[in-house]
């Protein structure tokens, strides 16, 4: 398939096939990418990008499991673990100021907090704070909340509910080659279980994001077997609100590379994204692990979400990531106009706050 004939699908409206994808991740014209995921782009969203103002709280590192891409777990005694307590955790949330409508909640697997610890934390802070809406939990830490629990999956994801959680964020899915996952993570359940998973959050209702860790050992043609899979769940239940393409941070982790993707790489995959998952509305440039210059520039290249002012990041830190994992709405607002852009303030589930001019 040459790339002119591609470029009349997706101007026709048309899906792309995993062959089609792959030709475009071995093309090197990177523009004529762009320009095809951006048109792709503004049939969804037309010229707006959207952000939030959030909080990301990671209430503890201490984790059963030794993924060998991840720096930040620790085992429990060991130098640099910590776990917060429920007022640890309420102290926190109460730094972020009136203007937060969202915290993004993930830790590692505590080997010793009870199922009952999450409940009592998801209703402490919907006690406190409302308004704010609680995206907890990874498809990983459900299905191990649910092992501690005793229960089903479903029944787990509605306690969770009946508690505060309002949706899930997408991490935990790396990559689901099966050789390729056992590899960086070989302790996490499998690709297969996270989109069970996935799939009964969204029966639950339940929305939820996805994501794809990529630049480290996988190759092109799981990255596009990673997206077709996505596609596939998203045209049974349609519950992914946006995907995220998170780029390989190799310092301090057991996979070492001698450098970050680059990128001409992470504008190809988010650009690929964008034309691959046609079903799904947004496509998320996570500038915490991508740096603010990239994630601006993919706004020309299909992306239509910055995520938001984060405000402390710890995982992507621990990495080697070079932002401070910070940003101030106004930091937000700038780079999105700087790129000729619609700003656009959102909530978790993408209702519109305000447009800004």
């Amino acid at each position: 398939m040459t790339i002119e004939k591609i470029k009349n699908k997706v101007h026709a409206g048309q899906r792309l096939t995993a062959e089609d994808g792959l030709a475009l991740f071995k093309s090197h014209d990177l523009l004529t990418l762009g320009r095809m995921a951006s048109e792709a782009a503004q049939k969804k969203n037309g010229n707006k990008v959207y952000f939030v103002q959030n909080m990301h709280i990671n209430p503890t590192n201490i984790c059963v499991n030794r993924c060998t891409f991840c720096a930040f777990s620790k085992s429990k005694g060991e130098d640099g673990a910590y776990e917060m307590s429920l007022d640890d955790i309420l102290a926190r949330a109460r730094t972020a100021g009136e203007s937060v409508r969202e915290f993004h909640i993930v830790s590692g697997l505590h080997p010793d907090l009870p199922f009952e610890w999450y409940l009592d934390m998801l209703r402490t802070l919907r006690k406190e704070f409302p308004s704010v809406h609680l995206k907890a939990f990874t498809a990983v830490e459900i299905d191990y909340l649910a092992k501690i629990a005793g229960l089903g999956l479903r029944e787990t994801l509605l306690e969770l509910k009946e508690a505060g959680l309002g949706s899930l964020p997408g991490g935990g899915a790396e990559i689901f080659d099966t050789p390729t996952r056992n590899t960086l993570c070989a302790e996490k359940i499998s690709g297969a279980r996270w989109l069970e998973v996935i799939e009964a959050a969204h029966s639950a209702g339940l929305k939820s994001n996805a994501t794809m860790l990529y630049g480290h050992i996988e190759t092109y043609e799981h990255r596009i077997d990673h997206l077709v899979r996505l596609r596939e769940l998203q045209d049974r239940t349609n519950g992914f609100q946006a995907f995220i393409p998170l780029s390989f941070h190799s310092q301090n982790t057991e996979i070492k590379k001698s450098a970050y993707t680059t990128g001409f790489d992470d504008l190809k995959t988010l650009a690929l994204s964008r034309l691959m998952l046609d079903n799904f509305d947004h496509i998320k440039a996570y500038w915490v692990m991508l740096g603010e210059k990239i994630a601006q520039v993919s706004l020309s290249f299909g992306v239509d979400d910055l995520d938001g002012t984060v405000v402390e990041e710890r995982i992507t830190r621990a990495a080697g990531g070079a932002t401070d994992g910070s940003m101030t709405r106004d930091e937000l607002l700038h780079l999105i106009r700087q790129a000729g852009k619609t700003p656009v303030e959102r909530d978790t589930i993408y209702r519109e706050i305000k447009v800004w001019g």
